[in-house]
């Protein structure tokens, strides 16, 4: 009945559209492993799923193997995988927990499928960056700090500050070693200094020692014999308390037995307890060896290390004046010194201006010639010595941290306290340099390195660190495990992609795919199996060349004997699938199906998928015939920030310009956080500091305002939704306030709107669902009891335009509202942009938090193309707007673009889909690699010239 069902389903999307459903479709669900050989365990079978828009699918998804899930944006791809079988992973999980945690979770929806056999232990990897804490690095997140705390704490050596030597305790062990290696017949006393406790005198302190069991004391004096404490008790024998010392034990070096060792163990150990951590050796009446069990040298006392000690989330281990951030309020330099294409004779240190500030200047130019600092030279290019000079001075030059040491010191005055107030900001912490933790973390060493270095250094030098560490052999056999460990993630990072990063790298900094793979590395660290591993485009973000290593990532985790879900578009992932599902044939309700399953060489051949038909080369993305000619340009000169090389790049205007290089090359440095904040700060709005660089020209007159339309999630409401932010909902509610009912009943536009009180649920404030929070657990989102889910309140939803109600409207696709309003002209042209930039499919109720990053920017980008009004020109810059998107998505995402063009305006895009290069009028290259390897400047012409650069990635796989 299922199949007959979805065949009938089949045939009547036929009658609607001309991209036919599949023939074969039919054929490879008759084939599909039915309830009773799906017991093998060879598959996991889905039987019935009609979440969303799925239309009763039933398919086979084999285990141990990698599966790719593919489909046009809207097809059924995230019902099928997320909302089907993940969610009923995660039920059954639910129901193997306690009975308390279940008397919430049993009310968790179970997933609209007639069953699911053979479903493994779910693990989903989203694109949503997970954290928003400033605590949560990139080593935390990978596990790869704990490991490295743990190793620190293991086989760190401690090493003073003051003399550089390694900082040692002795124990018991160490002292019975080197009595044992004293020539035999050698005289020794074992006895530590008479301490004088509590104000005592010496003969208070030797009546004590007596009632112990202590017998003798021995002066040290040339003729230094014991004497017995009687003796002095008695007043037979007069001693001070200078060199006297309280005698433990006397032994004669011999072989020892085990008593005698017993013996001699357990004296040392007295001697370190009498004397807090002495304990003196005396070989043949002279020689006198001092140990001690105190980790202390050259007068201060050290930590011993512990995993706690190395970590900054710990207050034992945090640095005490930023408590483990890293950063300060304190002297900003970039507000100090704001124009680094200045000198100090012209007046780059803005506060050493004024009449009567400006002393400092001319003081610090008079003394200048005394040590050759180039008092002409621009602040950006002096070396790092001369910078220093300036800043900190020396004993005879007073440089800019002196004067604010004065401005410090004269903040009763109110003019000191705006001068200070006008140069503050976030700042690296100055005791811990950025490392966030305390400064006797940094003496102990590995391999003569402390944590805080390791933590600064590129994943990939810091792999190299670790493959040609060397240990001595004791330390080799305690690090051996942990090492594994660490090297084993640090390869996965690599393999992933992000050799770039460091790790003290913010979580809440990286895109939503540079999240996903680090999840993926420390999953791929746990060596979990028989697991099923759902991911969500893993390959955003990434170049051709770093997609291929990510392919092995997946493979690996395949290997361990998992099963790997990915729902994905990328051609290279397709191709080295084992099992590829399509899904289709088009976007909403016009979806929903499964086109086709097979290998890549069998949806090649089906003519009825539209992968398929892109895939084989039927359909395709054409290159423009004809290039647009740059309307003037931009040019930032110097871009020095993070691993730019200094270049000077300039981006043309009224063009397709794209910004492309492998993975960490730099793309994002130079347009998200040098071009974008330093543009802003042209037209007066910015409030980020511009990334390092000389200046920008150019041709800014071209264009009024600069938007950047990245992946941000669109409203930080749960009631933010796509149609409130392209304003079509104000035009919906005005109708609704129209009708008939709605005027009888004296409700206004305001009843219909979810985001203010009147016509809204009181219980769940428009919301449609209350949220239980779970102690131990994540929250649980469950439908709202008053309304049902509805959202308003009973009387509203009575008011209906077409026989819908507002709630109705709300439930509506895009593209179904387009023809439902199609009487409404200004409802309906305010809804197309979202149709036209492939949006057709998402709901007009559906909340902005459940949208992808790249439906979130596509959302943006509509918002954009409603405006046909604005006679301003606008220069946009979209970061990875492919995120998410079919190439036949990316083929209506381009027109978009081309329709924002035509109406004068300037396009830049950071991008890595060769289709979008391959149509842009310009390009811009960065690399040749990731970090410290990338920053150059490739490339910047036309498309097709990149070709003739050997060093660069991008031309190859174009």
């Amino acid at each position: 009945m299922a199949a007959k069902k979805t065949a009938d389903a089949a045939k009547d999307s036929n009658k609607k559209e001309t991209v036919k459903s599949p023939k074969t479709s039919k054929a490879k669900i008759d084939r599909l492993p039915d309830e009773e050989t799906a017991h093998d365990g060879n598959s996991i079978f889905i039987k019935g799923a009609r979440m969303h828009n799925l239309k009763n699918v039933s398919v086979a998804i084999p285990r141990n193997k990698l599966v790719v899930v593919t489909g046009v944006s809207g097809s059924g791809k995230s019902s099928l995988t997320m909302d089907t079988l993940f969610a009923e992973g995660q039920r059954r999980y639910a129901e193997s927990l306690s009975a308390y945690a279940r008397q919430f979770l049993m009310r968790m929806d179970k997933p609209d499928v007639d069953y699911i056999h053979g479903i493994c232990p779910a693990i989903a990897i989203e694109q949503k960056v997970t954290t928003r804490t400033p605590r949560s690095t990139v080593g935390s997140m990978t596990e790869i700090y704990d490991y490295l705390r743990l190793l620190y704490a293991r086989v760190g050596r401690t090493f003073s500050p003051v003399s550089g030597k390694e900082v040692k305790k002795d124990s018991v062990t160490d002292v019975v070693d080197f009595v044992q290696k004293l020539p035999e017949g050698t005289k020794v006393q074992i006895m530590v200094p008479l301490i004088t406790r509590y104000g005592r005198s010496v003969d208070e302190e030797l009546n004590i020692l007596m009632q112990k069991g202590f017998s003798r004391v021995y002066q040290k004096t040339k003729e230094g014999k014991p004497i017995r404490i009687e003796e002095i008790l008695n007043g037979e024998v007069k001693v001070t308390a200078k060199n006297l010392y309280l005698l433990i034990d006397r032994i004669v070096v011999k072989t020892f037995d085990e008593d005698d060792l017993h013996r001699l163990a357990d004296s040392i150990q007295t001697a370190f307890y009498e004397s807090e951590g002495d304990c003196f050796i005396e070989t043949d009446g002279d020689k006198l060896h001092n140990f001690n069990n105190r980790f202390e040298a050259d007068g201060i006392k050290f930590e011993e290390p512990s995993p706690n000690f190395f970590s900054f989330n710990n207050p034992y281990g945090a640095c005490p004046e930023c408590e483990g951030f890293g950063q300060v309020l304190g002297i900003d330099a970039d507000l100090v010194i704001p124009d680094k294409r200045l000198s100090v004779y012209e007046g780059a240190v803005v506060c050493w201006r004024g009449e009567k500030m400006s002393e400092w200047q001319q003081a610090f130019i008079r003394s200048a010639t005394k040590y050759d600092f180039p008092i002409h030279k621009p602040v950006g290019d002096l070396t790092d010595k001369e910078y220093d000079l300036l800043w900190f001075g020396n004993d005879r030059v007073n440089g800019i941290q002196d004067f604010f040491d004065m401005v410090s010191q004269n903040l009763y005055k109110v003019q000191y306290r705006i001068m200070q107030a006008r140069f503050r900001g976030r700042t690296t912490c100055p005791t811990c340099k950025g490392t966030r933790l305390r400064k006797e973390a940094l003496y102990v060493k590995v391999a003569n390195t402390n944590l805080g270095e390791l933590m600064l250094m590129p994943s990939s030098n810091l792999n190299d660190w670790f493959q040609n560490i060397k240990l001595s052999e004791h330390e080799q056999s305690i690090a051996k495990r942990i090492l594994f460990e660490i090297n084993q993630r640090l390869k996965t990072l690599l393999d992933v992609g992000l050799g770039y990063l460091t790790m003290n790298r913010l979580a809440n900094t990286l895109s939503g795919g540079e999240s996903q793979r680090i999840q993926l590395t420390k999953f791929l660290g746990s060596n979990l199996t028989d697991s099923l591993y759902i991911l969500d485009e893993p390959s955003i973000g990434l170049h051709p060349r770093d997609t291929a290593r990510l392919i092995n990532v997946l493979k690996s985790l395949r290997d361990l004997g998992n099963t790997v879900v990915v729902v994905e578009h990328d051609e290279m992932m397709m191709e080295e699938a084992d099992h590829i599902i399509d899904m289709g044939p088009l976007a909403s309700h016009l979806g929903g199906e499964v086109v086709a399953t097979g290998h890549y060489k069998e949806l090649i051949k089906n003519k009825d998928s539209l992968t398929g038909q892109y895939l084989s080369g039927n359909l395709r993305i054409e290159v423009p015939a004809i290039k647009r000619k740059p309307v003037g340009k931009i040019t930032i000169e110097g871009c020095r920030q993070n691993n730019l090389q200094n270049i000077d790049v300039s981006f043309p205007l009224n063009v397709l310009c794209v910004v492309t290089g492998v993975s960490g090359s730099g793309k994002t440095t130079l347009v998200k956080q040098t071009l974008y904040p330093a543009l802003m700060k042209h037209f007066g709005q910015g409030t980020d500091r511009p990334g390092i660089h000389k200046g920008i020209d150019g041709d800014l007159q071209n264009f009024a305002q600069v938007e950047m339309v990245d992946q941000n999630p669109i409203g930080k409401s749960s009631r933010s939704n796509p149609v409130t932010y392209i304003k079509a909902w104000d035009e919906i509610r005005k109708l609704f306030a129209k009708q008939q009912l709605a005027k009888m009943r004296g409700f206004v536009e305001k009843h219909f709107s979810f985001n203010t009180d009147g016509g809204r649920c009181d219980t769940c404030k428009g919301e449609g669902e209350v949220v239980v929070e779970m102690q131990f657990l994540a929250d649980v989102h469950l439908v709202c009891e008053s309304c049902k889910g509805k959202r308003f309140k009973d009387e509203v939803l009575e008011v209906t335009y077409r026989t819908k109600n507002v709630y109705d409207v709300l439930e509506l696709s895009v593209d179904d509202a387009i023809a439902f309003f199609k009487d409404e002209k200004k409802i309906a042209t305010a809804l197309q942009p979202l149709s036209d930039v492939g949006l057709g499919y998402i709901k007009l109720g559906q909340s902005s938090d459940t949208l992808s990053g790249g439906e979130a920017q596509r959302v943006k980008l509509a918002s954009f193309l409603g405006k046909n009004n604005n006679k301003e020109k606008i220069l946009f810059i979209f970061d990875e707007p492919t995120t998410g998107l079919h190439f036949h998505d990316i083929k209506k995402l381009l027109q978009s673009f081309n329709a924002l063009l035509d109406q004068g305006h300037s396009i830049i895009v950071i991008e890595h889909n060769t289709d979008v290069i391959k149509s842009a009028d310009w390009l811009i290259d960065l690399g040749p690699e990731g970090g410290s390897g990338g920053g150059k400047l490739l490339y910047e012409g036309v498309p097709e010239g990149i070709s003739k650069i050997k060093e660069s990635q991008t031309g190859k796989y174009l």
